[in-house]
């Protein structure tokens, strides 16, 4: 399966931004499908993740602010993210494995994409 991000921009702290993932090569209907982030000289962190039955998971820093979904006939993966901070800046990732865990670190993903860089100024 092969993941392209898309939808990062530059907006202002308090606002919104919408980045989307397209899914190519296969079938993501027993895949979950999650969201990264990766800030300057960090690690890539878990954001959100959404099984193929719909159950939904969200880091600390995104419950209440971002929103995760999924189009299973668009081969899509959408994170809605509102009351955005300057800390929320960073390259954002979608990512994909088979299965429904809720396991969060990075080295359990087998698919990624290229990353969208969000930044959210002060």
């Amino acid at each position: 399966v092969q993941l392209q991000a898309s939808g990062g921009g530059l907006v202002q702290a308090g606002g919104s931004l919408s980045v989307s993932c397209v899914a190519s090569g296969g079938s993501l209907g027993r895949h979950t499908m999650g969201w990264f982030r990766q800030r300057p000289g960090e690690d890539r962190t878990f954001v959100a993740s959404v099984t193929w039955r719909d159950i939904k998971y969200y880091s600390e820093s995104a419950k209440g602010r971002f929103s995760i979904s999924r189009d299973n006939a668009k081969n899509a993966l959408y994170l809605q993210m509102n009351s955005l901070k300057p800390e929320d800046t960073a390259v954002y990732y979608c990512a994909a494995r088979l299965g429904s865990s809720s396991d969060t670190r990075t080295s359990t993903w087998t698919s990624w994409g290229q990353g969208t860089q969000v930044t959210v100024s002060s």
